[in-house]
């Protein structure tokens, strides 16, 4: 698969010559197979995470609306054990919430070693609606761009895997999925018309997007832009990109794991001699 990650700052990004739909020779069924098997060692590297923790591992997703957030969490951390990972979606901030720096919300959720936590939206909104609305002035928001860089590098300092997803979708299938919305009433609860009035605005989050992907961009917390006007395609480039990213720390987590099993084991005969 040629997926666009961008792990250097500075570099330009133009987000409408890059195409949102699979490549043309990928087999539907085939990528359906990839996943389940991609989805069986993402388990086993989890559970590595888990009981090593040396690590722990930051999953950023950001996209228009529609583009399919919460059908990737839903499809890729299924493949997940619940019991290390977390979930939060980030809104519209409380009152509370404003009364603080702009990460001090974000921060709250960030991972402990051995877990793995999921951003749906993020602190990129911050420099995203904030921007695009006027919601704080221009030299406000400018500046967010160095805290996010330096937030996102303490992290990774701490052994956080932060691995950040762009959801790129087309402008004409955001609208075929708002329409959809609109038509089955199983999905009747999503409609906003926040959603419509924000397609008025496409080329403004265009910029914003296109800055904070090449502002944002580092080689420990690099972006991936996911054609996500398949939704199968979507899961597939994400579990993927996950696993290859997790995957060159599995010798460590089990020869970390292999070294508890040994001290555990002489405690027991220990124990046992004692008797």
């Amino acid at each position: 698969m040629d997926i666009i990650t961008i792990d250097k700052q500075g570099e330009k990004v133009r987000l409408d010559g890059i195409s949102a739909a699979p490549p043309k020779k990928t087999d539907r069924d085939e990528a359906k197979r990839e996943l389940e098997t991609l989805g069986e060692e993402l388990f086993d590297l989890q559970d590595l995470l888990w009981g090593a923790k040396m690590n722990s591992v930051l999953i950023v997703l950001q996209g228009r609306d529609t583009a399919g957030k919460d059908g990737t969490i839903k499809h890729v951390a299924g493949f997940l054990n619940p019991r290390g990972v977390s979930v939060t979606s980030f809104g519209v901030p409380s009152e509370e919430e404003k009364e603080h720096d702009f990460l001090w919300r974000i921060h709250r959720h960030t991972p402990r070693k051995g877990e793995l936590a999921i951003f749906n939206r993020s602190h990129y909104e911050d420099v995203l609606v904030v921007r695009v609305h006027g919601l704080v002035p221009e030299s406000l928001w400018k500046e967010r761009y160095g805290h996010i860089r330096d937030f996102e590098e303490m992290l990774a300092e701490h052994g956080t895997l932060i691995l950040k997803y762009f959801l790129h979708i087309s402008r004409e299938e955001q609208e075929q999925r708002l329409v959809e919305r609109e038509k089955e009433p199983r999905k009747a609860w999503k409609l906003n018309a926040g959603d419509w009035e924000d397609r008025e605005h496409w080329d403004d989050y265009t910029q914003a997007y296109e800055e904070a992907l090449s502002r944002t961009s580092a080689k420990k917390a690099p972006w991936t832009i996911v054609p996500a006007d398949s939704k199968w395609y979507r899961n597939l480039v994400v579990a993927r990109s996950l696993v290859e990213a997790l995957r060159p720390y599995r010798q460590a987590w089990q020869d970390r794991l292999d070294e508890v099993g040994v001290r555990k084991k002489t405690e027991l005969e220990a124990w046992r001699k004692s008797r």
